[in-house]
């Protein structure tokens, strides 16, 4: 959807454009990703690069959900495979954005489908997990935005990083 579209939707969405500075503002804005055909969110604060797809050198050993590891400026970063990390079919490494996070002071690369945009959500609107969400999700998450017929399931990166 774009942005646009969102921002002439306003309020009744819970979308406001991403202006202004600051820590409690940049606390409601995430950075919108596609997993399995779902639109996810993470917190714009934790995401440090978004990358095409990358050579991924496999390590062995590794937990399935470990895709491998990337060289990102010199820097070695794990690869996590979110589609395995939340109960889906194995990801195309070749095919998959990269979403890179800091955890920890570590750098971390997320795979996922698609990489959207960023909003600012109002957090009024935040609602707790649905009952009907898979329980492997609902570990992951910290909640979900009802979002002009979608449903934005936000992401826990450090649920999702502890394997």
């Amino acid at each position: 959807m774009a942005t646009a579209e969102l921002e002439r939707q306003g309020t009744s969405a819970g979308v406001t454009p991403s202006r202004g500075t600051g820590a409690d503002q940049a606390r409601d804005v995430f950075v919108t990703l596609t997993v399995g055909g779902q639109l996810c969110g993470i917190p714009v604060l934790v995401v440090r690069d978004v990358l095409g797809p990358q050579l991924i050198t496999r390590i062995p050993l590794a937990p399935r959900e470990v895709a491998g590891s990337l060289n990102l400026r010199g820097r070695i970063v794990t690869a996590i495979d979110l589609r395995t990390r939340l109960g889906l079919e194995r990801a195309d490494p070749r095919r998959a954005m990269s979403v890179v996070v800091e955890h920890q002071g570590e750098l971390y690369s997320l795979l996922v489908d698609q990489v959207g945009e960023v909003l600012h959500l109002d957090p009024e609107l935040r609602e707790e997990n649905p009952p009907t969400l898979d329980a492997t999700w609902r570990g992951l998450s910290k909640g979900v935005f009802r979002l002009s017929g979608q449903l934005v399931v936000v992401l826990d990166v450090a649920a999702i990083l502890a394997i």
